[in-house]
């Protein structure tokens, strides 16, 4: 299999150099692994170990030096994958590190950057963070130079129907990409979830995980879910934890500077792939007609890649903005449209203008033509997603 170059590579090499441990987390299957084992053959004298495999975990969870021992003595670097299998992670760690060695490690879940683990590694650990592949990625991949509006179209409707998890990108045949993604859902469901979590009713958390595909891209209420799934609140809590800290969804906060006009702390839920959440209901677009919400997760989806920790904005009177960055000091709306042929600023967009004065609001479409138009001092740019994600660069 041809390895794709992934854009953490640089940014890995600098924090590679400057700490005793560097931690790659993301979604289970993203190509955390793959990544690791290409930049330690950039090492001599490394070791690679994996706490799938029941004596390296044996060792580790009872019996730290003699792991150190087997696994660490004389190597330049030791890379421990899947971490999240281990127990009491943080002062094991912290032993190893401070003994001298050089530790990559790699996660599919959150729980690593937890406080629990992170409070024994502050100054000896830094955290990066590998998603499914990008659409620049895809497109360095494919050494697509001219991205005209019709290839961009073409790669975002398969992003939006198959996701972009490596091997479901990499595979070309429609149905093998299915197999892939339902094994995959089904391992990170009843071992990430369930198994790492301690949840026993496997139903009661399909169930759920259903009932968020089907609401994707909406503002939650725990009173809802309660009411509609007949689950407390205290298990809806769980699950949402659950299902977070093994990267199935995000949890999105809402905006506000002022607490009296904006609207309660209710989350909006995104699937970090679209493949994933379609392959939860079985349901796989035609096209988007109709389906601004899977545009919409997918511009999630690419934001987070690219770094940002986006949230939303809804006042008491209902006005609603999908997206808003705070980079540094500025604030960016961002509103998700699948046409646009006109450049037509809605009345939610103008609202938070209006309220907030940021110097430049975007609006990102699937289909239209690159536009910008002026609202109350506040340039407001019409573009694709290639084209906001390069205009976003220049606030970092």
């Amino acid at each position: 299999m041809v390895y794709i170059n992934r854009a953490l590579e640089s940014i890995f090499q600098k924090h590679f150099e400057l700490y005793k441990v560097v931690a790659v987390l993301g979604p289970k299957q993203t190509g955390k692994t793959t990544f690791l084992n290409n930049e330690i053959k950039k090492i001599k004298n490394t070791n690679s170990i994996s706490l799938d495999d029941p004596d390296a975990k044996f060792l580790f969870n009872d019996d730290i030096k003699l792991f150190e021992k087997q696994y660490c003595v004389g190597y330049n670097v030791t890379f421990i994958d899947e971490i999240q299998y281990g127990k009491e992670v943080g002062p094991k760690i912290k032993y190893l590190a401070d003994k001298g060695y050089k530790l990559l490690l790699s996660s599919s879940s959150e729980i690593l950057a937890g406080k629990e683990v992170l409070s024994y590694l502050v100054g000896r650990a830094s955290i990066l963070r590998l998603f499914q592949f990008s659409l620049i990625e895809i497109f360095n991949s494919e050494n697509i130079k001219i991205k005209t509006n019709k290839i961009i179209e073409r790669t975002i409707f398969d992003q939006c129907s198959y996701g972009a998890y490596p091997k479901v990108f990499i595979t070309k045949n429609i149905d093998e990409k299915k197999i892939l993604l339902k094994n995959l859902y089904e391992t990170m469901l009843y071992k990430d979830v369930s198994k790492n979590f301690g949840i026993e009713d496997i139903s009661n958390l399909e169930k759920f995980v259903k009932y968020l595909a089907i609401n994707c891209s909406k503002i939650i209420s725990y009173d809802s879910i309660s009411r509609d799934l007949g689950m407390s609140h205290q298990t809806i809590k769980k699950y949402l934890n659950a299902l977070e800290k093994s990267y199935f969804i995000y949890q999105m906060s809402p905006y506000y500077t002022n607490k009296l006009k904006e609207i309660t702390k209710q989350p909006k839920v995104y699937f970090y792939d679209v493949g994933l959440r379609n392959t939860i209901l079985s349901e796989y677009p035609k096209n988007l007609d109709s389906q601004g919400f899977l545009f919409e997760d997918y511009v999630f989806s690419e934001l987070k890649k690219q770094g940002y920790n986006p949230k939303y904005w809804k006042s008491k009177t209902k006005q609603e903005v999908d997206f808003i960055l705070e980079i540094g000091k500025t604030t960016s709306p961002i509103e998700v449209k699948l046409s646009c042929d006109n450049p037509n600023v809605e009345p939610s967009l103008k609202s938070f203008i209006e309220i907030y004065k940021p110097s430049k609001a975007y609006v990102v479409y699937y289909k239209g033509e690159s536009q910008k138009v002026r609202i109350n001092g506040c340039e407001v740019f019409f573009v694709n997603i290639i084209e906001l994600l390069d205009k976003l660069k220049s606030f970092k």
